[in-house]
C-alpha cells in the first residue's frame, strides 16, 4: 500500500531536521492549512449559499470587494489572532497593519496574505486562490510593527498558495524546496501529491493579458513576439491566461513557462503594474526561486526590492529563468523611459 503523507506529518518530519526548532513555525503553517480547508469548503459551495457577488466596499487598491473575499479574510485572521505565534498581520483587503487583540499573546512571526486572489472569477466558477507569506519579527517589543512587515522578500521564512479548482491544492516552501498537497475530501486532509516541485526546463506556456496590449511598452511587445516565435529566435509557446494569478502560476510551475503582468507608460493608472508586492509578488517570487525559476520586476529580482508601503505594486515576470532574464533584456534595451519612471517609485524611502 502506498504511504500517505499528510501535510502535518510532512511539516513535522521537516522540523526534525532542525534540532533547535520549537514547533511554533510548524504549527503556524498548520493554522494556515486549516484556514484553507474552511475557505475551500465555502468556495466549493458558494453557488448554494448567499456568498456570491460583490459587497458595497472597496479594498485599498480600489477594487470592489467580493463577499467571499471578506469571508476568507476573516477566517485567516481568526485562525491566527489567538495562537500566540503571530505578532501582526497584513491583508490585501485591509488598509493598515492588523494588530493582535490585546487579550491574546503575540509571537515571533508576521503573516501577510491575499485571502482570495482572482476573486472576480468567483461568480463564473473559475479557479481562485489564497496567497500567504511569513516574515520573522525583528523589532523589539511584543507587538509587530510596519517595519516587521515591510522586509525584502529574500528574508521570507515561508511562502505558499492554495488553489481552489477541480481539486484544492496547497503549495508551500520554507526555503528548502517546494511541495504540493492535495486536499482529500474523504478524510479532510492535505496529502502530499507533488514532492520537490521543479519548473520543467522546457517551457510550454506563456501567460499574459493581451487585452491590455495596447498599453504595453516596446520591450514587452518584443518579449511577446519572442515567446510567440515571430522573430524565429525561440520556439513558439502556447498562450494561456486565466486571470487568477495563482491558477496561471500553478500551471506554469508544473508545466513550464512564464507569467507576466508588466508596467505601462500609456495607461497612467497602472504604470507600475497590477500585482501587490507584499501580498502576491514576494510570495510567488520565493516559490518560483525555490522551484528553480526566477521572478523579476523587469529590472531585477523581486526578492531584492526594498518595500516602502503596504500596498506597493510591482510589475512581474516569473517562471523559467531564461525567459524571465530575456524579459529583463528587452526592457533594458527598449524601455529606458519606463525604467526611469518606475525606478522613481521602486526606490522610494519608507516613511514611518
Amino acid at each position: 500500500m502506498e504511504k500517505l503523507i499528510t501535510i502535518e506529518r510532512h511539516m513535522q518530519d521537516t522540523q526534525k531536521q532542525f534540532p533547535g526548532a520549537t514547533g511554533t513555525f510548524t504549527k503556524m503553517l498548520q493554522d494556515v492549512a486549516l484556514a484553507a480547508k474552511i475557505i475551500s469548503r465555502e468556495t466549493n459551495r458558494a453557488g448554494l449559499t448567499n456568498i456570491l457577488g460583490a459587497t458595497s466596499s472597496e479594498n485599498p487598491s480600489g477594487e470592489r470587494q467580493q463577499k467571499l473575499d471578506m469571508f476568507a479574510d476573516e477566517i485567516i485572521f481568526r485562525m491566527n489572532d489567538h495562537t500566540g505565534r503571530v505578532a501582526a498581520m497584513v491583508s490585501e483587503e485591509q488598509d493598515d497593519l492588523i494588530e493582535i487583540p490585546v487579550e491574546f499573546d503575540t509571537g515571533n512571526y508576521v503573516l501577510l496574505y491575499d485571502p482570495l486572489d482572482g476573486s472576480s472569477n468567483i461568480d463564473v466558477n473559475v479557479s481562485v486562490g489564497t496567497i500567504f507569506s511569513i516574515h520573522r519579527k525583528f523589532t523589539k517589543g511584543e507587538k509587530g510593527t510596519i517595519e516587521d512587515v515591510l522586509q525584502e522578500g529574500k528574508r521570507l521564512v515561508a511562502a505558499g498558495y492554495v488553489i481552489y479548482g477541480s481539486s484544492t491544492m496547497m503549495v508551500y516552501t520554507t526555503g528548502y524546496g517546494v511541495h504540493g498537497f492535495t486536499l482529500d475530501l474523504g478524510v479532510g486532509e492535505f496529502i502530499l501529491s507533488h514532492p520537490d516541485i521543479r519548473i520543467p526546463e522546457t517551457p510550454i506556456y506563456y501567460s499574459t493579458n493581451h487585452g491590455i496590449e495596447k498599453d504595453w511598452t516596446e520591450g514587452v511587445r518584443k518579449l511577446t513576439h519572442y515567446l510567440q516565435g515571430i522573430d524565429g529566435d525561440h520556439p513558439a509557446l502556447n498562450q494561456r491566461y486565466i486571470g487568477s494569478m495563482v491558477a496561471d502560476f500553478h500551471r506554469n510551475l508544473l508545466k513550464g513557462g512564464i507569467f507576466y503582468y508588466p508596467g505601462t507608460l500609456e495607461n497612467r493608472k497602472k504604470p507600475y503594474g497590477k500585482i501587490r508586492l507584499m501580498y502576491e509578488g514576494q510570495a510567488m517570487a520565493f516559490i518560483a526561486e525555490q522551484a528553480g525559476g526566477y521572478a523579476s520586476d523587469g529590472i531585477g529580482n523581486i526578492l531584492n526590492i526594498r518595500p516602502h508601503t503596504l500596498h506597493q505594486r510591482t510589475p512581474i515576470f516569473m517562471g523559467n529563468r531564461d525567459l524571465v532574464e530575456k524579459a529583463e533584456h528587452f526592457i533594458k534595451e527598449y524601455d529606458q523611459e519606463w525604467v526611469a519612471l518606475y525606478n522613481e517609485y521602486r526606490n522610494r524611502e519608507l516613511v514611518i
